[in-house]
C-alpha cells in the first residue's frame, strides 16, 4: 500500500537517549519535516531543540493532539526510554480521562501491552502509528559481522540458546535481552533495563558469583516474538560496547532487521578497541 502521508510532518514522539534525535536526522535527510513532542521528565531538550518541537506530560492526549493536529502531522512514531509511572501520578487532561477505563487495562500488564495501547489512543485521535523501520531502515543493524571481530563456534552455539530463550519467555512479555555463558544462562533481561542487566553481571562477576573466564559469553537483544514492531524495538549503541567488555562477555548479537544501533561508527570502533565482536543474525535462529 502506498504510504499517503509521508509528505507531511511527522510527530516524534521523544523519551530519553539519543534515538529520537537520530531518527529526526535520518527523516529529515529524507525530506520530511520532523515535529518533536518532548516527554517531560524523560527527553532531553538539547536533543529535541534542533527541530520544531513541543513539549508534553504523559497522560495528556488531549493537548497532543491539538498540536500534532496544528502542525499538520497524521503520523506518529514513538522513540525513547520511558519508564511506566505509577497510573496514580499521571497528569489526565479531559481527552485522557475519557479514555481512562482503556488506560487502566492497558496498565495491567507488561511492556508490549502497554504500548499497544497507547499505539491505540494515538490512533483514536486519527493519526497512523508508524515504526522507525516505515521512516529511517537505515537505523537498524545488518546481518553479518560489524567489526573487525567474529564469534567462535562457542559463542555461535551461545547465541542460539539465547535466542531461544528470549522466544520461549516471549508470551509472558519479559524483556529483549539475555546473557548466556558457554550454555549457561547468566542473566535475562526484565524491569532493569540492558544496562543495568550487564551492571548486574558485572557486579557478581566481582562477588565470584560469575566465573566463566573473561571473554567467554555472549549478550543477545531479540524482539519478543508477537511484539508490535513499530515500538519497543532492541538497540545498541557505544554504552552497550563498554558495558559488554565490562562484564568480561566475548561480544554480542543482535536480530538483524529489527534492532536499532546508535552512533553507528562510533559503536563499532569502540567494539574493535575492546576486541569484543558485534553481529546481526537472522531471526530465524531462534526457530
Amino acid at each position: 500500500m502506498a504510504d499517503t502521508h509521508a509528505s507531511t510532518p511527522l510527530a516524534i514522539i521523544c523519551g530519553g537517549g539519543s534515538f529520537p534525535a537520530a531518527v529526526a536526522d535520518a527523516v529529515a535527510a529524507r525530506g520530511r519535516r520532523p515535529v518533536m513532542f518532548g516527554i517531560k521528565g524523560w527527553a532531553e531538550a538539547e536533543v529535541i531543540g534542533r527541530y520544531a518541537h513541543h513539549w508534553i506530560a504523559i497522560g495528556q492526549a488531549g493537548r497532543f493532539f491539538r498540536l500534532a493536529k496544528a502542525e499538520n502531522c497524521r503520523e506518529a512514531l514513538f522513540i525513547g526510554t520511558v519508564l511506566r509511572p505509577p497510573i496514580k501520578d499521571l497528569r489526565l487532561d479531559w481527552h485522557t480521562l475519557r479514555l481512562m477505563p482503556r488506560v487502566v487495562r492497558f496498565f495491567r500488564g507488561g511492556d508490549d501491552k502497554l504500548l499497544s495501547g497507547v499505539a491505540g489512543v494515538a490512533e483514536s485521535g486519527g493519526l497512523r502509528v508508524v515504526g522507525v523501520k516505515d521512516v529511517a531502515p537505515e537505523l537498524f543493524v545488518p546481518e553479518g559481522a560489524l567489526g573487525r571481530h567474529r564469534p567462535s563456534e562457542r559463542d555461535q552455539a551461545d547465541i542460539a540458546h539465547a535466542l531461544k530463550l528470549i522466544g520461549a519467555l516471549g508470551p509472558f512479555d519479559v524483556g529483549q535481552a539475555a546473557v548466556v555463558a558457554d550454555s549457561h544462562v547468566i542473566a535475562v533481561e526484565a524491569a532493569e533495563g540492558t544496562d543495568h542487566m550487564l551492571a548486574r553481571i558485572i557486579e557478581l562477576r566481582g562477588l565470584g558469583r560469575v566465573t566463566s573466564p573473561s571473554g567467554v559469553g555472549v549478550l543477545v537483544k531479540a524482539p519478543k516474538p508477537g511484539q508490535d514492531r513499530r515500538l519497543d524495538l532492541p538497540s545498541i549503541g557505544p554504552r552497550t560496547i563498554e558495558l559488554v567488555a565490562k562484564a568480561g562477555l566475548a561480544g554480542l548479537a543482535v536480530t538483524a532487521g529489527s534492532t536499532m544501533i546508535a552512533e553507528a561508527e562510533r559503536t563499532i570502533s569502540a567494539a574493535d578497541r575492546a576486541k569484543v565482536f558485534v553481529i546481526g543474525v537472522r531471526e530465524a535462529l531462534a526457530a
